[in-house]
C-alpha cells in the first residue's frame, strides 16, 4: 500500500468550493507567485475569484476533485472541458507524497470517458518536472498570457 492510501480522493461537493480555492491560492502564494509580475498574480486571484467559474462547477460543466485528510481538504484538482486540468494544488505540508499524482489518476479516469482519452494542462514553470515525472510532454514552448507562465502540455491516457 502506498503513502497516499490513507487519503479520500473524491469530487468536491458545492460547500467545499471556497476551501479549494483558498487552498490554491494560499498554495500559489508560496510556490509559483514569486516567479510571476503583478499582472500574472493579479490574473490568477481573478481566475480563481471568478462567479462564472462557480457556476460552471455548480452546473456540472467545471469539475472539482479533493484529496482530503480526515475530512480536510489537503489537493485539489479541476478540469475544463472534462480534459483540462486548470488548476493542481496540494497544501505544502503535504507534497511529495503522491497525492498530486494520485489527483491526475482520478481525474484521468474522469477523463476516459471524453473524446480523445487525454489530459492537458497549461504547467507553471516550476510545476514542469512534476508533470514530467507523472507521464505529461511538452506541446510546445513557454508561453506567457496575461502575465501567466505556462508550459502546455498533453497526456495520453
Amino acid at each position: 500500500m502506498g503513502m497516499t492510501d490513507k487519503y479520500e480522493y473524491r469530487s468536491a461537493h458545492p460547500d467545499e468550493w471556497q476551501d479549494a480555492m483558498g487552498l490554491a491560492w494560499r498554495v500559489f502564494l508560496k510556490y509559483v507567485a514569486p516567479g510571476y509580475s503583478e499582472e500574472g498574480i493579479n490574473s490568477f486571484r481573478d481566475f480563481l475569484t471568478d462567479n462564472e467559474l462557480y457556476h460552471m462547477f455548480t452546473a456540472g460543466s467545471y469539475r472539482l476533485f479533493g484529496a482530503f485528510d480526515a475530512g480536510r481538504m489537503i489537493g485539489m484538482i479541476t478540469l475544463r472541458g472534462g480534459q483540462h486540468i486548470s488548476l493542481l494544488f496540494v497544501d505544502a505540508k503535504y507534497q511529495r507524497r503522491g497525492i498530486g499524482a494520485s489527483l491526475i489518476r482520478v481525474a484521468g479516469q474522469y477523463a476516459c470517458g471524453k473524446e480523445g482519452g487525454r489530459l492537458t494542462v497549461n504547467a507553471a514553470p516550476g510545476a514542469v518536472g512534476f508533470y514530467h515525472r507523472v507521464g505529461f510532454l511538452d506541446t510546445d514552448t513557454e508561453r506567457l498570457a496575461e502575465g501567466i507562465r505556462y508550459v502546455p502540455m498533453e497526456f495520453f491516457l
